[in-house]
């Protein structure tokens, strides 16, 4: 059998880092920057009021209570607001321009409020409430290197500093085809014998959520010539894919049809080490990769976590491309197959600080996959774990 690790290598070395791509602010969001974003302007850009209130001069106010003339209002965006005349305030609003000559920015809470003319009660050190130009940021500095995920904090750094677009690399495009005689569309009626196609919804789903472009294909029957023509009418559409993902039909009975269709084409079948997902394949096809991945739904699930996401994220440049882990006690005893390295359905327990095996183990228990948080690992060479043993932890949600 291959390990774990060594299928992990495999799959990997199968996708190239995505070229760069430029793209709007909003279709940015969650993509790793391709290059260091630096700033073309002081951010703010002039100096600036943090407050509502009076823009006045230090001298004018070191004795209080001071009354003084209110020369004008300063709105946030006006233009040219020329300099503070000496023994005037300027009602000037959060964000507007601070006028030359102003030390301090008087909170409207310490006055009273005055239009003509304002009494001044209390008044903070000279300098408060003054934002300066370039406070936060220089121009010419680094504000995002390469390598950044983008969230909504560096999208507004970026759109703050005046860039409409960024750039990234490309997601990754991956086709998701599903095989089987036995399934049905979501949504029919049943026909005796079939079970309803759940594994192209759940693994474009995934595809999704890794970052990815997901174009899922219709499930075929077990047939390699529908096999085939499915593949070629994908192939066919504007953006050419990056991956395809099977799942089904790479088991070691008849009727798989994706073992059928691909063996000597360039895709490596093999077993691999691990409960669940034991049956797998990988390769190129034309120099396209394929990855194929078991019919069972927790198996093709688990499959696509442990080798395609970190895959398709590392080709889409993130460094941390792995689910989160953290060591967490078991709440209870658990027992793993001899030689294999068993990935159970899970829950955390954050005020018991333990994790809980949730269903059985077995491949097909869909409905524990979906009440379950986390993977908890069992390494290969270990038979059972006493509670209180402490195990690795995968954050679903992380």
């Amino acid at each position: 059998m291959r390990s774990v690790d060594e299928h992990r290598r495999v799959v990997a070395d199968l996708l190239a880092r995505t070229h760069p791509v430029e793209l709007p602010l909003a279709e940015a969001l969650g993509k790793v920057l391709a290059s260091d974003v630096i700033a073309t302007i002081d951010l703010p850009p002039f100096a600036n009021s943090a407050m509502d209130g009076y823009a006045v001069r230090a001298a004018d106010v070191a004795s209080l209570p001071a009354q003084l003339p209110v020369s004008r209002d300063i709105p946030a965006g006006a233009g040219d607001v020329g300099p503070l005349r000496a023994g005037t305030a300027a009602r000037i609003m959060t964000g507007a321009p601070i006028p030359d000559g102003t030390d301090l920015v008087v909170p409207v809470e310490m006055t009273d409020a005055g239009t003509a003319r304002v009494r001044i009660d209390q008044a903070p050190g000279a300098g408060i409430n003054v934002r300066p130009a370039g406070d936060d940021v220089r121009a010419g500095s680094l504000v995002l290197p390469a390598g950044t995920v983008l969230h909504a904090a560096q999208v507004g750094a970026a759109a703050a500093l005046g860039y409409a677009r960024l750039p990234v690399y490309r997601p990754v495009t991956v086709l998701v085809l599903s095989t089987g005689s036995e399934l049905a569309e979501p949504g029919s009626d049943l026909a005796p014998g079939q079970i309803y196609e759940s594994n192209g919804a759940m693994l474009a789903a995934a595809v999704t959520e890794a970052g990815a472009l997901a174009r899922p294909v219709h499930f075929v029957a077990d047939d390699v010539t529908a096999f085939h023509a499915a593949l070629a009418d994908a192939r066919q559409g504007p953006e050419p894919p990056d991956l395809v993902v099977t799942s089904g039909g790479v088991s070691a009975g008849a009727y798989e049809v994706v073992k059928d269709a691909l063996t000597g084409a360039g895709v490596e079948f093999c077993k691999v080490a691990m409960q669940p997902g034991m049956p797998q394949g990988a390769g190129l096809v034309d120099d396209l990769p394929f990855v194929t991945l078991p019919g069972n739904p927790v198996s093709s699930y688990v499959s696509f976590e442990v080798f395609v996401r970190p895959a398709i994220r590392s080709a889409m440049g993130f460094s941390s491309p792995d689910r989160p882990v953290v060591r967490v006690p078991l709440s209870q005893p658990l027992d793993s197959p001899a030689g294999k390295r068993q990935f159970r359905r899970a829950t955390l327990d954050a005020v018991a600080d333990t994790v809980a095996p949730i269903g059985g183990a077995g491949s097909h228990l869909l409905g524990a996959l979906a009440g379950a948080d986390s993977l908890l690992v069992v390494p290969e060479g270990v038979e059972h774990l006493d509670a209180g043993e402490v195990v690795d932890v995968w954050l679903l949600d992380g």
